[in-house]
């Protein structure tokens, strides 16, 4: 008997075994596929945490492997910080993220660590927020973000508010590899769990605190006044983003924003927006159409757990510009660096975070202005590490991070992404650019004159399943052993493998280390300063490949990126 099958009748046999998922079970009886795909192995402990399909199964999101993440994490908080242990917990409004919740506070409490649960959605920088608010020891957000409805995750953050970076996963990860029967584990109820006085439902204080320090941000106060009504439409794609967004605007003085109505009300199945994510123009049908009805230049919109935004700009001829992630980082960081009394004194010893697949557009924009720019692997939580170091070393002074996957941060009252305050920040810059009669796409052409080209481009290979993901690892590892030197036409002068932690150069030189953590990724730099980097996805079955390349003018730059694209396609793809 395999493995899997042994698992799949030790879940079977499970007298007390949820009665939706034992129904599961015995539709996919005779189906050995589905049962390999479902118990062949465990859901894994990747970026931060769990994300997976809701369904029965080993590898996928359930109340038992939920219980198991959280089994796991409480041992590791129980050995690794101090009495009295807490850890809040915070949900979005994806199918079964309440019954998460309460499943993992019910173990946390059965452990002896207090829950700190809010009681309503809440998005993911308000959990973020919110351990460092109430300093607790660890945070779970249980969210799944831009993927689609029958997606939900199980999101860890440690006590400096952000995400858990490698060291910290990996040893969580072993303490649930110790876990051998997930069935097995028991949590308090809610009502035991708060009668013991483990569990403590927090809400509205904690969001008034974290919206004072959202809207302590706002400085172009006059600009606001001036362009009150200027039109813009918002949508949170029905997620969490509905309530606080709207809130900041209109406490900031905006009153012409017009909202998506229909989407405003939070929606397991998110309507009907297939995918709700803000990076894919389809997700913004419904916010476009109004946009062209009241005449708004702008469209904002959320993803589900208000972590990431996107927006689009209107266009002279009256179509609108999707702005990508890595333009909106760079507008973000101009904008910020044209606030009054920003000088030399004030900006000095302020730095950048960016990915290493992030765009050099906002690097340039911000080092001339006298910013540093530290780079660090791909992942917010990397910047969240940094900006903790930073607040308690003195060294630097953050001043903004970003990720071109549409996740930015301007406030470090806050470890992760956060699309609450970003919002605030693109309306803010909306109007200051209105006092100049320009739009966010017309400002992004100067900064393009300015600096140069641009383009920058993701492909993502999807290979789903356990053999998808030995064919990621194969092509990964046939990209080391037989290492590229060219890309079609194109010389590669470094390859930076940040799994071996070196980069290494085709003149002679000797190699360097690239002063980060170990990752499985790949970066190749061009003669001609273009770059391709190469990574796995950590949340998705996909192999992720960017390709950046500049040039004087668009049509240059555009034909350079479409060339590296295909080229790069074939040369991962013939690999494996």
């Amino acid at each position: 008997m395999s493995a899997a099958i042994a698992n799949y009748e030790r879940w079977r046999k499970f007298k007390a075994l949820d009665p939706e998922l034992r129904s599961e079970l015995e539709k996919i009886r005779n189906d050995g596929g589905e049962i390999e795909e479902r118990f062949g192995s465990s859901l894994e402990f990747g970026t931060a945490g769990l994300r997976g399909t809701i369904a029965a199964g080993t590898n996928r999101m359930n109340i038992y492997t939920v219980r198991k993440a959280s089994l796991g994490l409480a041992r590791f908080v129980i050995k690794n910080a101090k009495r009295p242990w807490s850890i809040a917990i915070a949900y979005d409004n994806r199918r079964k993220s309440r019954i998460f919740a309460e499943a993992a506070a019910g173990v946390f409490a059965s452990n002896g660590i207090k829950a700190l649960v809010f009681d309503e959605i809440q998005p993911t920088p308000v959990l973020s927020y919110s351990v460092l608010h109430h300093r607790a020891d660890a945070g779970v957000m249980i969210t799944a973000s831009h993927n689609p409805k029958e997606y939900n995750g199980y999101k860890v953050y440690w006590k400096h508010g952000g995400q858990v970076v490698d060291e910290l996963a990996l040893a969580i990860t072993k303490e649930l590899d110790a876990i051998e029967d997930e069935l097995g584990i028991e949590g308090m109820s809610v009502r035991d769990a708060e009668a013991s006085g483990l569990l403590e439902w927090i809400g509205h204080k904690t969001v008034d605190s974290y919206l004072e320090n959202v809207l302590g941000l706002i400085t172009e106060r006059a600009a606001i006044r001036n362009h009150a009504k200027l039109p813009m439409v918002y949508t949170p794609l029905y997620g969490t983003g509905a309530r606080l967004v709207p809130e900041v605007l209109c406490r900031s003085g905006f009153e012409g924003v017009r909202y998506v109505e229909d989407q405003m009300i939070p929606d397991t199945e998110f309507g009907n927006v297939k995918r709700p994510n803000p990076e894919e123009p389809e997700a913004f049908t419904e916010g476009l159409a109004l946009a062209k009805k009241c005449g708004a230049n702008l469209v904002m919109a959320t993803d589900p757990d208000a972590d990431r935004l996107g927006a689009m700009s209107k266009e002279n001829d009256g179509s609108f510009r999707l702005i990508t992630g890595n333009q909106m980082g760079a507008l973000l960081i101009d904008h910020l660096l044209a606030k009054p009394g920003l000088n030399e004194a004030r900006t000095r010893g302020s730095v950048l975070i960016k990915t290493i697949v992030t765009s050099d557009l906002g690097a340039s924009v911000a080092r001339k202005k006298g910013i540093e720019v530290v780079e660090v692997l791909t992942g917010f939580k990397y910047i969240g590490e940094l900006i903790d170091r930073y607040a308690a070393t003195g060294e630097k002074k953050f001043f903004f991070g970003y990720e071109e996957s549409y996740g930015y941060l301007a406030g470090g009252f806050v470890r992760d992404k956060d699309a609450v305050q970003i919002a605030l920040l693109v309306a803010e810059m909306a109007a200051t650019l209105a006092d100049r009669g320009l739009t966010l796409g017309s400002r992004l052409d100067e900064l393009y004159e300015e600096h140069g080209y641009f383009v920058d481009g993701i492909i993502n290979v999807s290979l789903e399943g356990i053999e998808g993901q030995k064919r990621i690892r194969e092509i990964m590892s046939s990209l080391r052993a037989e290492a590229p030197y060219v890309v079609g036409v194109n010389r590669i002068i470094s390859t930076a493998d940040y799994q071996e932690g070196m980069i290494r150069f085709t003149d002679g030189r000797d190699p360097e280390r690239t002063g980060l953590p170990l990752s499985n990724v790949l970066k190749y730099v061009l003669e001609d300063g273009s770059w391709i980097c190469i990574r796995p996805s950590g949340t998705e079955p996909k192999l992720k490949i960017y390709v950046s390349a500049s040039a004087k003018d668009r049509t240059a730059a555009e034909e350079k990126a479409d060339y590296l694209k295909r080229e790069t396609q074939r040369m991962v793809m013939a690999r494996g």
